[in-house]
């Protein structure tokens, strides 16, 4: 049991205390807006996808493919969509619906979910065939939910916002970057040694570089205006989805790192982006900030304890 609970904190511990260090360094202003942008940035647009790249094209991808965990992610991610726009039917006025859903569903994939699977394992393929199935549906049913709930989207161009959806999706350097590193392990293509080290020290900083970019992120203002959905949002992306999904992975024989990547889509933070998503398409932005703060918060000890259980019953 005491085993168990130390490898549980040995995962969470290190990522909680690189995102405060983040806050902390933004409190006493050694990172700036401006600086953290450039941050977040740098990681979504090199450092990640060259993480990515480097440990896909080491692996064997005929080996390393499974199509039922990719179909399971992508359906699972489906279901929750819905679910979540059915609460928001219930619990949170038009004007605040796109907003609540689309924190409900969207997961920190990329950013904290590499940075815990990389701190257990040091392998981060799971969680690449994880994104492939989750994100597209993430970032074109986000538009789409948020466009349809935005209070003044009477003359928005929706021809024009899909076409730069499609654009965005086809061109995220995170796709990109699993994409590379696939073709990469299929055709057999060499691996010059400069060329992996150097994409290697760049992967080296995605995940350390993630977490401070995300601390330094942290807000409580405006928090209590919306207390209601925020408490709901927690509830769902960081209990019900679990506690619903998990067993169905174990049933379908999910292990280890299958399994702590299904952990990451379905019990990791509200994505930062869903802020600036939600900014730029004429909604509040309220919820959304408030959701990323308290669900990153809140994940490092959700976490602990699912994977507490999970090492518990003998599954990782």
């Amino acid at each position: 049991m005491v085993d168990n609970l130390v490898f549980s904190l040995n995962a969470t511990i290190p990522i909680f205390l690189m995102m405060v260090l983040g806050y902390i360094l933004k409190r006493i202003n050694w990172l700036t807006d401006s600086t953290t942008d450039v941050i977040n940035k740098l990681v979504f647009k090199v450092f990640l996808p060259a993480l990515l790249f480097i440990d896909l094209a080491k692996q064997d991808f005929v080996a390393l493919w499974d199509s039922s965990f990719v179909t399971f992610c992508a359906v699972v991610t489906v279901i929750s969509i819905l679910v979540s726009w059915i609460f928001a039917s219930f619990l949170v006025d038009r004007a605040d619906r796109g907003e609540f859903i689309q924190a409900s569903y969207r997961s920190a994939a990329a950013t904290l979910g590499i940075a815990f699977m990389t701190n257990i394992y040091d392998n981060v393929a799971m969680v690449a065939l994880m994104i492939i199935g989750s994100v597209p549906i993430y970032n074109v049913v986000a538009v789409l939910i948020l466009s349809l709930t935005a209070v003044s989207n009477d003359d928005r161009d929706y021809k024009a916002l899909f076409k730069k959806t499609f654009k965005n999706l086809v061109t995220n350097p995170i796709i990109l970057g699993i994409l590379a590193g696939l073709m990469w392990s299929v055709l057999h293509l060499p691996k010059p040694p400069i060329l992996m080290k150097s994409l290697t020290y760049l992967g080296n900083c995605a995940s350390p570089l993630a977490l401070i970019g995300l601390g330094a992120c942290f807000s409580f203002k405006d928090l209590s205006s919306k207390l209601k959905p925020i408490v709901f949002i927690n509830f769902n992306k960081l209990i019900l989805w679990c506690a619903i999904f998990l067993p169905v992975a174990v049933a379908m024989g999910a292990r280890d790192e299958k399994l702590v990547a299904a952990l990451i889509m379905l019990g990791s933070a509200t994505t930062s982006s869903s802020f600036i998503m939600a900014k730029n398409m004429g909604h509040e932005g309220v919820i959304s900030s408030s959701a990323v703060m308290t669900t990153t918060l809140f994940s490092s000890f959700t976490l602990t304890l699912w994977l507490f259980i999970m090492r518990s019953l003998g599954y990782i």
